[in-house]
């Protein structure tokens, strides 16, 4: 690289968010890392990085965090990583209103308003990259995964139309598109659902003990998993190519559903998905 570059990344306190985070320090990169939690704010300052709090369901937050990295890039950034996301579990039809509007004011409203905050800056240089973090969950719908699959679809829609109207401003907009992940999503899944998921009083009770084991399992709990590294060099390649793809997919089961979805009739791969557990 002929220079450093700034980069901001949401969701940094572990998983995805801070494999790249550090990955990409360890590549000249100057590395904005943000997290929701002071205690992991502090912990990424101790591993060397930039370190600053940002709540994606806090709109204050988001704009004190935008103050911040302005002040601290004099408004100079040159990419923005959006992976900061969380799944709610649970059946569609036990799915609260509240519960619904809370999975996207992080996945959805709290991602584009900060996205919205730095175009401006990168139009300003004439130039940037915005890198999505989606999911094959964004490409597909699978059974108990209803507000999550809603929020990734949503953001795709986004990010897609954003492509679309950012055309000739030297922004380049980029969707990955992870599988199985080896992080600390499922566990975050599961204190979500044991918070807004009563099993007792839904017809999907008797699945929704298979869904529990599967949330708390150790290690893998799918084919196929692979290492937020996977992901990071995605990242890489996203920043980094003078052309960047539209969208990255990762680990065999995005390819599959990916070209299933190209290929087989609605009710084939409907009745396909309803076997994935």
């Amino acid at each position: 690289m002929s220079s450093v570059k700034t980069i901001v990344i949401t969701g940094c306190s572990s998983g995805i968010g801070y494999t790249t985070a550090i990955e990409l320090q360890k590549r000249g990169y100057r590395v904005i890392a943000t997290a929701r939690k002071s205690e992991d704010v502090t912990y990424l300052a101790q591993e060397g990085l930039t370190a600053l709090q940002l709540d994606l369901a806090d709109s204050a937050s988001i704009q004190q965090a935008v103050n911040q990295i302005i002040e601290l890039t004099d408004g100079k950034i040159d990419a923005l990583f959006n992976n900061g996301a969380f799944g709610q579990p649970g059946a569609v039809e036990d799915l609260s209103r509240e519960v619904l509007r809370f999975q996207f004011e992080t996945n959805v409203f709290g991602t584009q308003e900060l996205t919205n905050l730095i175009i401006p800056l990168m139009r300003k240089q004439g130039h940037g990259r915005i890198i999505y973090n989606s999911s094959v969950l964004g490409i597909v719908a699978m059974t108990y995964r209803g507000a999550y699959n809603a929020s990734k679809y949503a953001l795709e829609g986004l990010a897609d139309t954003l492509r679309l109207e950012l055309h000739g401003s030297g922004i380049f907009v980029s969707l990955i598109e992870p599988g199985p992940i080896l992080t600390n999503f499922r566990q975050n899944a599961f204190a979500l659902y044991k918070k807004n998921i009563n099993p007792t009083q839904s017809f999907h009770q008797t699945t929704y003990q298979a869904m529990e084991d599967r949330l708390q399992k150790e290690g893998p709990a799918a084919p196929f998993t692979l290492p937020p590294m996977a992901v990071t060099e995605k990242v890489i390649h996203a920043l980094e190519s003078k052309r960047p793809k539209i969208r990255y997919y990762v680990t065999f089961p995005t390819y599959l559903f990916g070209i299933l979805k190209r290929l087989l009739p609605a009710s084939w791969l409907d009745a396909l998905l309803r076997t994935v557990k």
